[in-house]
């Protein structure tokens, strides 16, 4: 049984199923287990939402409120959650985050790229799972 999860969002569709299939995963277990949140706020993320909100404390206030809902929605279902929010690149910064932490799984959704799109742009979650030193769930 998977006691502290780490879930990879950035609020996307495919965050949200990954969301569900860990709430169904551990609904047995929910009040033994905690699901921490984790999102990567990029360079120019975190450029535009500073022009756009004005200055960065508002920027930051911001990016939390867009999760308030999925936080409030995993404590419905009884889970304990909490949200991590980091700046830089998502791959380095979550697999990283997760190596330092005492988590006993990572869980990431697919964003469903064919293979020549992967090859190109790259993949979150392949370099996640390659390089996270705990066990790694995909959800498509």
């Amino acid at each position: 049984m998977f006691k502290k999860i780490l879930l990879a969002t950035d609020g996307s569709e495919h965050s949200s199923r990954a969301i569900d299939q860990v709430l169904k995963m551990v609904a047995p277990y929910k009040d033994h287990v905690t699901l921490d949140l984790i999102y990567v706020v990029n360079g120019t993320s975190s450029k535009d939402d500073v022009l756009q909100y004005g200055d960065l404390h508002t920027a930051k206030m911001k990016r939390k409120e867009k999760f308030s809902d999925t936080l409030s929605y995993v404590e419905d279902k009884g889970v304990q959650t909490d949200l991590i929010i980091l700046h830089g690149e998502p791959a380095p910064e979550i697999t990283e985050y997760a190596n330092k932490q005492a988590y006993d799984c990572v869980v990431i959704g697919s964003r469903g790229r064919n293979k020549f799109q992967t090859l190109v742009l790259g993949s979150v979650s392949h370099k996640i799972v390659k390089y996270v030193q705990v066990p790694v769930i995909v959800v498509k």
